[in-house]
């Protein structure tokens, strides 16, 4: 039996709200809740402001992960959501346009480990 291992979705924030991306408390505190809202179990999370202006950010999530790198400057955010988990991402996803406000998305989705064959595994 083939199945997937995980689903990636990538995530582009076009024209967002600038407050949000340029404070990395409240991203984090954002992309955290984001991560409850799916239904997800957070283990930890890291957020690190750069200089001039900027944020990087990790929820880590029992189900996988989900990142977050922004450009203010540009009104913009890269978006990564992983999970290997029966977690309810679009829910995750409204909550995180909701925040930040974008204009315009651009969303895909990748299918991960889909040439895995699951019925085989290593013992």
């Amino acid at each position: 039996m083939q199945t997937i291992i995980g689903k990636h979705i990538i995530l582009e924030f076009y024209n967002c709200s600038i407050e949000p991306l340029d404070d990395h408390q409240l991203l984090q505190r954002i992309f955290r809740a984001a991560a409850v809202q799916m239904g997800a179990t957070v283990l930890s999370s890291n957020f690190h402001p750069f200089s001039p202006i900027g944020v990087s950010g990790v929820v880590i999530i029992k189900e996988s992960h989900l990142t977050v790198h922004t450009w203010p400057e540009h009104q913009y955010a890269a978006i990564d959501i992983f999970t290997c988990g029966d977690i309810d991402v679009a829910t995750g996803i409204a909550y995180l346009k909701k925040q930040l406000a974008p204009k315009r998305t651009v969303q895909q989705v990748l299918e991960r480990g889909k040439e895995i064959l699951l019925s085989n595994p290593v013992q």
